[in-house]
């Protein structure tokens, strides 16, 4: 049973706990600012199609309805800039954290293969790779990577933890150089709705690829622009020789997204004006909460889209999280996401508006 847990490293998030304990003390409660989890309601009509889908005994299938498919396909061709998108280009996944995962592994990879990612990362890239015993790396600049052995590579943008948005100039130049040494590239852009200071690009649109996935897979979640995260709702688009396979292995697997969840990304991938509202809600709280920071001795660095801010005094990333801890704030620690984020924090938008206010005021 220990086999696989000793691949893993210490779960980050229970090296916080002694913090949350410290800001929950505070008169006034915690503000919980370190996970980026949705806090306002579900949208009705997103709400109404999974109570209609209810009643649905059967067994869901893993590359999930017609309307479901279609419904990816058009919100990809509609919102992304792809073109000529069929249903052989995407397949729904439960939730995107358990693709990062397992992707390694489903890939067939293992020792002597190569993983790599963002020096400054979400936590589980690597963890895919060690499930799949495959080496992993972190990088600045992709193309600096030497490519022999380099079967995956991921990209991320807009980034979690630092919100920095890749140009589309960079992600073709990329593709270009993933393309022409043979390397898988999966882009993680579960934030591409949220950009505020700059628009992000897909790497799905034509300008970027040329007009061809070949080698090239976006991954998107609606745990984020549509307060989905309690659904488990994703999907992957792109290069139809990579999705045939893991929807094969999926079908052994029973990786399927449940029929009523399958019901309601139909109605939130058709609908645009609740990701505007929810856009609206995270852009006042990313006003308010970036000038009391700053207000308060730090500095911010990139944090041009996404739902985090960047955050730092110069310090230990931990003397920081014990700082705003006293104050009732808890955020994440920088070093969660590798160690050149040692003297940072990472300041999630996702708090009541109440609370926000409340951290507002204290800082």
């Amino acid at each position: 049973m220990s086999v696989v847990s000793d691949r893993l490293p210490t779960f980050p998030w229970d090296k916080l706990a002694p913090y949350k304990q410290r800001a929950g003390a505070h008169p006034g409660g915690i503000v919980d600012l370190s996970v980026g989890t949705p806090v306002d309601p579900v949208p009705d009509l997103i709400q109404k199609a999974l109570v209609d889908a209810a009643d649905s005994p059967g067994y869901p299938t893993v590359w999930g309805t017609p309307a479901l498919r279609d419904a990816i396909t058009g919100w990809v061709e509609r919102r992304l800039g792809a073109r000529e998108i069929t249903h052989r280009h995407v397949l729904p996944i439960v939730g995107s954290k358990e693709l990062v995962a397992w992707l390694p592994t489903q890939l067939g990879l293992g020792p002597g293969d190569r993983v790599a990612y963002p020096r400054l990362a979400y936590p589980t890239y690597e963890v895919g790779a060690r499930l799949a015993r495959a080496e992993y790396e972190v990088y600045d600049d992709p193309t600096e990577l030497d490519p022999e052995g380099l079967k995956l590579l991921w990209l991320n943008s807009p980034s979690n933890p630092t919100g920095r948005v890749l140009s589309q100039a960079d992600l073709t130049r990329i593709v270009a150089w993933a393309r022409s040494h043979g390397i898988l590239l999966f882009s993680d852009e579960c934030y591409l709705e949220l950009g505020w200071e700059a628009d992000p690009v897909s790497v799905l649109h034509p300008d970027v690829n040329g007009g061809s996935y070949d080698g090239i897979v976006a991954v998107h979640s609606l745990s984020k622009r549509s307060n989905l995260a309690g659904y488990r709702a994703a999907f992957l688009a792109g290069d139809p020789a990579v999705l045939a396979p893991l929807l094969e292995i999926r079908k052994h697997g029973g990786m399927m997204t449940p029929m009523p969840t399958q019901a309601a990304v139909v109605a939130a991938l058709g609908d645009d004006t609740h990701v505007h509202e929810q856009r609206e809600r995270y852009a006042a709280r990313r006003v308010l909460l970036r000038e009391a920071l700053l207000s308060h001795g730090f500095r911010i660095e990139h944090s041009e889209a996404s739902l985090y801010l960047w955050a730092t005094r110069d310090e230990s990333c931990w003397d920081t999280v014990a700082h705003l801890a006293d104050l009732g704030i808890l955020v994440a620690p920088g070093d969660f996401y590798g160690t050149a984020g040692d003297r940072f924090v990472r300041v999630a938008l996702t708090a009541s508006d109440e609370r926000v206010r409340a951290a507002v005021d204290r800082l």
